[in-house]
């Protein structure tokens, strides 16, 4: 079986241990490094004998998928499907699998670590002391506080999770709406103009479509407390960028950290004390890569002996597959 494995940049460390273990199967693996995956036409001309492809943030797209005549299964080492193109594979019966959850934790650390950082402006204190400074500013506590979490999948619940050890009151959006994990973490669903409006913390976890590009545009921000943190560990997609850098210039938010940009790397950002920026990481630990790694190999062996993947998110190819 030929693999091509497109790998992101946090599995550079575990690559060849992943593909050693893929060829003790009788796989035989093409890595296209980090950079090397950011070229479509080098995918699409290395996937060309290929059965599975595993992607991390490289395209597979209709384009690739069209380049890949025996392509079989396509596995994200991730959640976000967004660089994946689900209804052309569909309608070729591949396979699409992801890793729902395994960076959860990760992810939802770095949200309240950002949080954190915003409230008691650390950023900011760390460069002026560094400098000679002794700087100061207004600070705020999470305890007693709402954060608002809009996408209430793993890394949503995650946050309510760990809003708790904060005693904040924690409001959620989402379309799906999973009321037993909401009752077991103390969340209560609400729509989004009651969450712009009530939330301390706006955290958001929710996957990208078309239906939420820029759901965080002007409107949205206008509805906002001017003391609201907002969180994005989701996809820069989400929020209208230039919208949201307007609004911090003006003190119209508290802050905002963004770990994810609708342009990676982004072209250039303000150096302002009330923003955070990252650059897409907060997946990004050994455990959580570890943990992705561990069900992406696993579920190249299910489909290699004709088992049932797991985390498949397209039925109806699999049910072509049966």
């Amino acid at each position: 079986m030929q693999i091509l494995f497109c790998v992101g940049k946090s599995y550079v460390p575990i690559h060849r241990k992943m593909a050693d273990q893929l060829e003790a199967m009788g796989a035989h693996v093409r890595c296209l490094m980090y950079d090397q995956a950011l070229d479509k036409e080098l995918i699409k001309k290395s996937i060309r004998d290929c059965e599975v492809c595993i992607t991390a943030i490289a395209p597979c797209d209709r384009e690739v998928i069209e380049a890949a005549p025996n392509l079989r299964y396509i596995l994200k080492t991730g959640t976000g499907l967004d660089n994946v193109a689900i209804s052309d594979a569909t309608d070729r019966g591949i396979l699409v699998s992801n890793a729902p959850g395994g960076n959860a934790t990760s992810v939802a650390e770095m949200a309240f670590g950002q949080m954190i950082s915003l409230s008691r402006m650390i950023p900011m204190l760390d460069r002026g002391t560094k400098k000679g400074e002794w700087p100061s500013g207004e600070a705020y506590e999470l305890d007693g506080k709402t954060v608002g979490i809009i996408g209430f999948g793993s890394i949503g619940q995650k946050v309510a999770q760990f809003a708790g050890g904060f005693t904040m009151r924690v409001l959620a959006f989402g379309n799906y709406q999973d009321q037993d994990a909401a009752s077991r973490l103390h969340a209560t669903f609400v729509d989004l103009d009651r969450l712009l409006r009530e939330a301390d913390y706006i955290v958001i976890s929710t996957a990208l479509s078309s239906s939420n590009y820029h759901l965080i545009d002007q409107h949205a921000i206008d509805k906002m407390k001017t003391t609201a943190f907002l969180v994005n560990i989701s996809r820069g997609a989400l929020i209208d960028e230039q919208v949201l850098l307007d609004a911090l210039k003006k003190k119209r938010l508290a802050g905002a950290a963004l770990d994810v940009f609708e342009q990676e790397p982004p072209e250039s950002l303000p150096d302002l004390d009330n923003l955070i920026v990252s650059p897409h990481v907060a997946g990004t630990t050994r455990e959580s890569i570890a943990r992705v790694a561990r069900v992406t190999v696993e579920n190249v062996r299910k489909f290699m002996n004709h088992e049932q993947p797991d985390f498949v998110v397209n039925t109806e190819a699999l049910r072509q597959n049966q």
